[in-house]
């Protein structure tokens, strides 16, 4: 670059609210430079100025490297500048214009401030609200941007003459740091009785005593509040479970330290990792000593360690906590007071610092060293996505997504923000925080669509609110979207096709009938069904999701047609009402079909005796069948593969006789589940070489809610890998339906409308 004696910059990505700014200011002064920083809508604008001739180069490099820990940096302009003759290098106040900047999620205690609320001599010794521009609320905080403490939930708490010496000192760590409080100006801790809204004395430390006691608390955190119990106080969980509807549903526990996690799970380096992140998610570790009433059933427990300094003082005195969030079933997390929460424990541990924008934990696995999402929300919502530069377009672009585990998305200027995790929209609650989310991040991001994106299905409530937009208005298939999501992540090329291997539940389909099991020949523009599984009849249509005994029944008649043997499994249901189903299906009665992958997870698990007659919850029967697995199996089943064209079917009814032929053995459980999954894996590595070998194709991608099981997804990218494919899977996202919007995002940038 030619060398100037003045040079403006803007930088671009998450650099507000993170502590840029004082970093600038900082790294100025080091190089002895003049000029000023501010917050701009488009992100932070820099000028420079040198006595001397200088092209600035070093002062950038030292900024990419030494740059603030939340912050990410995704591009920066810079160009020569006019020499004012600055006189020092300033902090100027912030530029309200058009926004496209983005905002840190809310990010865990770091260790400076939690040193300092433990520390006796410090002013904010034991303070709840202890923050710096290292870590505290963001997203869950803030109403607009620039992200400015007029524009956040602090607004009304005014700042003493401390904390404002901090927050207006570039040299401290609390410059700019817009949730600043301490015990004399900022928000404040209330421990109330649920019945009476008496208020309780003693705070957090009698918070703690009430647990310990079994009572049940409503805890208030970043994104909405928790209710806490005593883990091992059998009638408080048995009570939160009546409570919150859930009969066997796991509970997550928050725990005190890593020491405390290490007694009951037992966790790799990248779990560790992931648990002690500033993000802080639940993360699934296998059992190493059973809590019971926690996670029956299963092999995994879910565990996280405290992000806000609340939870910190909460569990001084406790080990173990149950955290699940507070909210009815079925319904999203409740962020205030007044949504219900006192008829949901027996005290409230809350504070006066409103939360603006609902969000729940996220919640992961670790597989192949890298994350799985369950569940993507608090601390990785906002993280912006960058799409590849051929499919950068001038249209600003909303995708709505399906129905279940439901999620939207917004594409400005080259990149896509994807929301927390809204839940299933046939929910009323749910479809209302939908609604407040494209409310709040089209505010946030000052964002107008031009187009919007839905699923293909005609009555999902997403694709009705598409039609009521008046914009133009595009749809795709729920399948081609779980591919087209993981490509864009990735970067794929978009002159590449790559086969999709979506594995599901139900998804509408191209042909207008129900798909779940699908290889997709895809690219950013259109797909091609190579093969997919055998269809099925599902007795009673979306009965048999919630009863899996009924496609048991289904597997068992075409296995063996009319004429199958006795199951011990089967055996249980009531007489008449099997001939009732049995007949359904031979009549082909209320049974539509389905390619459904999860639909025959439901059928193995009911017939080797691991589900329940009626399920409590989506996936309930697949997890018990993949918990009960013996990872050190290598056989499997046999499979059938047909046809002479795309697409070829996948038939399973071989391992269905092989897999009662085990039970009637008395081969053990373990064994029988272990080579279902391993015969399942064999089926899409087959097929992976089949179309391969006819289409040329070596990109894998696996996407779909299916992929959620660790086995069955370590198994396959290993198989296929020693196989000499190249596979793709969501990383910073679910592999679930949460994915949706994002391949709706591709998609419609394909189509450049």
């Amino acid at each position: 670059m030619k060398r100037s004696r003045a040079a403006d910059a803007v930088v671009f990505g998450v650099v507000q609210g993170v502590g840029f700014r004082p970093f600038i200011y900082r790294l100025a002064k080091r190089f002895g430079y003049k000029g000023w920083v501010k917050n701009i809508g488009f992100g932070v604008k820099i000028h420079l100025e040198s006595k001397d001739a200088d092209d600035f180069s070093l002062f950038f490099q030292a900024l990419i490297k030494e740059k603030p820990p939340l912050s990410q940096i995704e591009n920066i302009d810079r160009e020569p500048a006019e020499f004012s003759d600055c006189q020092q290098f300033e902090i100027k106040k912030s530029i309200h214009s058009q926004s496209f900047v983005f905002i840190s999620p809310d990010i865990s205690i770091c260790d400076n401030c939690r040193k300092e609320m433990l520390d006796p001599e410090d002013r904010r010794y034991r303070y709840p609200f202890i923050n710096c521009t290292d870590c505290g609320p963001r997203y869950t905080i803030v109403k607009a941007l620039p992200y400015d403490r007029p524009q956040t939930t602090m607004s009304h708490f005014k700042m003493c003459s401390q904390c404002q010496k901090e927050y207006t000192d570039p040299s401290d760590r609390r410059y700019h740091a817009q949730p600043v409080a301490c015990p004399e100006c900022g928000p404040e801790i209330e421990l109330k009785k649920s019945s009476t809204g008496e208020k309780i004395k003693g705070g957090i430390p009698q918070a703690s005593v009430f647990i310990k006691q079994g009572s049940i608390l409503a805890v208030k955190g970043l994104g909405g509040f928790h209710l806490v119990c005593n883990p091992f106080n059998k009638k408080a969980v048995d009570r939160l479970r009546k409570i919150k509807k859930r009969k066997t549903k796991p509970f997550a526990l928050m725990a005190s330290g890593l020491p405390v996690i290490e007694r009951y799970g037992m966790m790799d380096p990248y779990e560790k990792e992931q648990l002690c992140s500033a993000q802080r998610p639940i993360v699934l570790l296998r059992k190493k000593k059973e809590i019971p009433g926690i996670a029956p059933f299963l092999s995994e427990i879910g565990f996280m360690l405290p992000y806000t300094p609340l939870h910190y003082l909460l569990l001084q005195d406790l080990d173990l906590i149950v955290a699940t969030s507070s909210n009815p079933k079925d319904s999203p997390i409740m962020k205030d007071e007044k949504e219900g929460i006192n008829a949901l424990c027996d005290y409230v541990l809350t504070h006066n610092r409103p939360i603006h924008m609902r969000s729940d934990d996220s919640v992961m696995k670790v597989v192949d060293k890298k994350p799985l999402f369950l569940r993507r929300a608090r601390g990785y919502v906002p993280y912006p996505q960058k799409v590849p530069e051929s499919l950068v377009s001038q249209k600003q672009i909303l995708a709505l997504g399906g129905e279940l585990k439901d999620t939207i998305s917004i594409y400005k200027n080259g990149y896509v923000i994807t929301s927390q995790f809204l839940g299933d929209l046939d929910e009323y609650q749910n479809y209302t925080y939908f609604e407040e989310t494209i409310k709040h991040l089209s505010g946030l991001f000052e964002f107008k669509p031009d187009v919007v994106v839905s699923d293909l299905h005609p009555d999902f409530h997403t694709t009705r609110y598409a039609e009521r937009m008046g914009i133009p208005h595009l749809k795709v298939q729920h399948h081609y979207a779980h591919a087209l999501a993981a490509m864009l992540e990735h970067h794929y090329d978009r002159r590449k096709k790559a086969l999709g291997i979506i594995l599901d539940g139900f998804g509408y389909g191209g042909d207008s009938t129900a798909w779940g099991a699908e290889f997709l020949l895809a690219d950013y523009h259109t797909y091609t069904r190579a093969g997919h599984f055998k269809y099925m009849p599902l007795p009673g249509g979306d009965l048999a999701a919630k009863q899996p005994w009924r496609m048991a029944l289904a597997y068992l008649i075409d296995a063996y047609k009319s004429d199958f043997p006795q199951v011990k499994s089967i055996a249980r249901i009531n007489r008449k009402k099997l001939d009732h189903i049995q007949q359904m299906i031979t009549k082909d009665i209320c049974c539509p079909q389905a390619s459904s992958c999860g639909r025959l997870f439901d059928a193995v698990s009911y017939l080797i005796g691991l589900a329940p007659e009626q399920a409590e919850f989506e996936a309930e029967a697949p997890m018990r069948l993949e918990s009960a697995a013996d990872d050190t199996i290598g056989s499997f089943y046999g499979f059938e593969i047909s046809g002479d064209s795309v697409p070829y079917i996948v038939s399973f009814s071989h391992a269905i006789r092989s897999i009662v032929s085990d039970l009637n053995k008395n081969v053990p459980i373990p064994v029988i589940s272990a080579r279902f999954h391993n015969t399942l894996s064999e089926a899409l590595v087959q097929m992976s070489e089949k179309i391969r070998n006819i289409h040329g194709i070596n990109t894998i991608v696996l996407a779909g809610g299916v992929f959620l099981n660790k086995f069955l997804l370590a198994r396959t990218l290993q198989n296929l890998e020693s196989r000499n494919f190249d596979v793709l899977r969501p990383v910073h996202y679910s592999p679930n339906d949460e994915l949706i919007s994002l391949g709706q995002i591709a998609y419609a940038l394909a189509k450049k409308p």
